[in-house]
C-alpha cells in the first residue's frame, strides 16, 4: 500500500533532501564538458560594449536567466521564496514558482506563493503545475486560478513522468494531457511553458509541445539534480536505483531543440546541472535563450540570504561577459554564431 502524505509534508521533505542530501546525478553530465569556446585573441570589446538585456515575453529584463521553480505550500517556503523574489527584484531577472499542487487542497499556504509577486512587483514570475494535475482539470479554469494567485506572466506545466512513477504518492497517469494541453493554450491569455526536472526533453516531443501552443520550451535536462534519487532518498528505498541517470543531458536537448527555431518562436530555456557561468555560456551559445538554475540557487538562499543569491549570480554574469569578450561577442547573438565547437574539432 502506498504511504500517502500531504502534499505540503511532501514538499517540505524535497526541501530537506535537496538542501542536505546528495542527489545529483553520479555518472551523467549536462554535457558541457564536450565543447570548448574558439578564443578571439584580438577581440576589442570591452565589458561596456557587451549587452545582456534580453525580452521575456512582453518585459525587459537585464540578465538572460530565470530563478527556476522550487518550492511553495509550506511554512519554509513562504521565507525562502520572500528571499528569493527579493533578488530577483534587484536583479531584474524572472522567478518561477514550485509547484501549485498544494493549493489544490487548500488555502493553507497561499502567502507562500503570493509573497513572490508582493516582493518582485515588476518581474516576470512564472506559475507552476504539474502534467498529471493539468490532465484532471475539467477546464482552464483551475490553471487560470493559479496563475491569478501570483499574478503570473506565463505558467509552467512540468513533466515529471519518472519522478511520478517513483514517488510512493505519484500519479503516473498523462493520459489525454496533448489535448488537455491544447485546449488550455487556445483558452489562457498568458504563455505555457512546458518543463521537464531534470530527464530532458527531445526535439520531437518540443515540436509536439509547440504544435499544441506552447511558447516556451525549459529542457531541464539531466547532469543536474536526479528526482529520482530524490525520491529513493526520501522514501529509504534499498533496491537497485536504475532510474537515478536516466534522462537525456542538457546540453543535447538544448542543441537539438534550437533547430526547431526555423520553424517556430518560442523562448528556449536551458537548465539541468548549470551551476557556473561556463555552463551558462555554453548553454547560450548552443542556442537557449535564457538559462536556470535552481538547486544551487536554494542552497545560496538558505546559507547566505539574498546577499548570497544576488553576489552569486552577478558573479555568474562577469564572468560571461569575460566570456564575450574573449569569443568577440557582444550580445548572445554573436555567441551563437559559431563560437562554440565540441573538443574532438579542435585536437
Amino acid at each position: 500500500m502506498r504511504n500517502i502524505k500531504r502534499t505540503s509534508i511532501r514538499k517540505q521533505d524535497h526541501i530537506d533532501i535537496c538542501l542536505n542530501e546528495e542527489v545529483g546525478f553520479k555518472v551523467k553530465t549536462n554535457g558541457f564538458e564536450k565543447y570548448d569556446f574558439i578564443h578571439y585573441a584580438v577581440s576589442e570589446l570591452q565589458t561596456d560594449d557587451v549587452e545582456l538585456k534580453t525580452d521575456f515575453f512582453e518585459k525587459e529584463i537585464s540578465l538572460p536567466f530565470l530563478i527556476s521553480s522550487m518550492t511553495g505550500g509550506t511554512k519554509k517556503a513562504e521565507k525562502i521564496n520572500s528571499q528569493l523574489a527579493l533578488a530577483a527584484s534587484e536583479l531584474n531577472i524572472p522567478i518561477g514558482v514550485g509547484s501549485q499542487r498544494q493549493l489544490l487542497e487548500n488555502n493553507k499556504h497561499l502567502n507562500s506563493y503570493k509573497i513572490i509577486r508582493k516582493n518582485a512587483p515588476n518581474q516576470p514570475i512564472l506559475g507552476n503545475i504539474g502534467a498529471s494535475q493539468v490532465v484532471k482539470f475539467k477546464d482552464e479554469t483551475s490553471i487560470l486560478r493559479l496563475a491569478e494567485v501570483l499574478q503570473a506572466d506565463a505558467m509552467i506545466i512540468h513533466l515529471n513522468l519518472l519522478q511520478e512513477l517513483i514517488q510512493d504518492e505519484g500519479e503516473p497517469i498523462f493520459k489525454g494531457f496533448i489535448s488537455k494541453l491544447e485546449q488550455i493554450t487556445n483558452k489562457l491569455e498568458i504563455p505555457i511553458i512546458v518543463k521537464e526536472i531534470g530527464n530532458g526533453i527531445n526535439k520531437e516531443t518540443a515540436k509536439l509541445l509547440l504544435n499544441c501552443g506552447v511558447q516556451g520550451i525549459d529542457v531541464a535536462g539531466a547532469g543536474g539534480t536526479s528526482w529520482s534519487a530524490v525520491e529513493y532518498n526520501r522514501n529509504k528505498y534499498n533496491i537497485n536505483k536504475l532510474f537515478r541517470e536516466w534522462g537525456l543531458p542538457t546540453s543535447y536537448c538544448i542543441r537539438t531543440i534550437y533547430e526547431l527555431k526555423n520553424k517556430f518562436n518560442f523562448l528556449l530555456i536551458g537548465s539541468g546541472g548549470v551551476n557556473n557561468s561556463l555552463d551558462i555560456a555554453k548553454a547560450l551559445a548552443l542556442g537557449a535563450d535564457i538559462t536556470a538554475s535552481a538547486r544551487v540557487i536554494l542552497q545560496k538562499v538558505v546559507n547566505e540570504k539574498i546577499e548570497g543569491v544576488v553576489g552569486l549570480i552577478k558573479n555568474w554574469f562577469d564572468d560571461l561577459k569575460k566570456i564575450m569578450i574573449l569569443t568577440g561577442s557582444k550580445n548572445i547573438s554573436e555567441l551563437q554564431a559559431g563560437k562554440l565547437r565540441k573538443k574532438e574539432e579542435l585536437y
